[in-house]
């Protein structure tokens, strides 16, 4: 099923059950930032209330919504998106297909970013007011980088069977990602940096091609999974090198 398809079943369900609940819808994430993969990406939604939405109809509404791919999200209010993430409370939204009654999922500068650069309106105005700041979002990616990146690549190195093909995309196009976007100050896609990337750290082709290739498909470019594991964990090492600020980076 196409992502609109799946926004226009969504808001069918939301008019018959809570009529006039959802006032806008914004689809955001890969969709937004135009590198939505069939099969592999969830849909990310934004859904805008006047008033903040009662959990029980949320509940209601996402209950028979399909399981795959995930419809994935947060509902806010208008004042909500004019309003610094960071000050708000939680709110209800929905994570793999599970909703969470009060949750700060989503809730983010990214988030509010992601939206205002490209956010598609299925419902509601096509550009709506959004409060950005890029020097605290800028931060935060730095932040992210040092508080779940780099543990995350030390628990995979302690973990020598995790030889899948979900790491080395993760973790190759997610670091990739934010240096990216540090450097061109805009939210980034991932395909888009694994693509930077490639031409702007000469010597590490081979595991970037091969993260590429598990988001969008081609011939693999490792036969042994031994060899690619430790191509991912050195590519780690080198990307996320303290010494080496984020923003100073080799992408040009």
């Amino acid at each position: 099923m196409s992502f609109d398809l799946t926004a226009t079943e969504y808001l069918i369900r939301a008019d018959l059950l809570a009529p006039g609940l959802v006032e806008g819808l914004y689809l955001q994430g890969s969709i937004a930032l135009g590198d939505y993969r069939h099969g592999v990406s969830d849909i990310d939604f934004v859904a805008v209330t006047e008033d903040p939405a009662d959990p029980g109809l949320v509940q209601e509404i996402h209950r028979r919504m399909p399981r795959r791919p995930y419809f994935d999200g947060l509902y806010v209010t208008w004042d909500d998106l004019r309003a610094d993430p960071a000050s708000l409370a939680p709110g209800p939204a929905v994570h793999e297909g599970r909703v969470l009654p009060s949750s700060d999922f989503e809730r983010n500068l990214v988030t509010w970013h992601v939206l205002a650069q490209g956010g598609v309106a299925i419902r509601g105005p096509q550009r709506p007011e959004i409060f950005t700041d890029w020097p605290a979002l800028a931060a935060s990616t730095r932040a992210n980088l040092e508080s779940y990146w780099r543990p995350w690549a030390r628990r995979l190195r302690r973990h020598p069977m995790s030889l899948g093909s979900w790491a080395v995309s993760w973790g190759v196009l997610g670091v990739s990602r934010l240096r990216h976007t540090l450097v061109t100050e805009r939210v980034t896609a991932k395909t888009e940096a694994g693509r930077y990337a490639l031409r702007s750290y000469p010597g590490w082709e081979r595991i970037i091609e091969e993260a590429l290739r598990i988001r969008c498909g081609g011939p693999a470019r490792y036969r042994d999974p031994f060899r690619r594991r430790a191509d991912l964990l050195a590519y780690l090492e080198f990307a996320l090198d303290p010494d080496r600020p984020p923003d100073a980076d080799l992408l040009r």
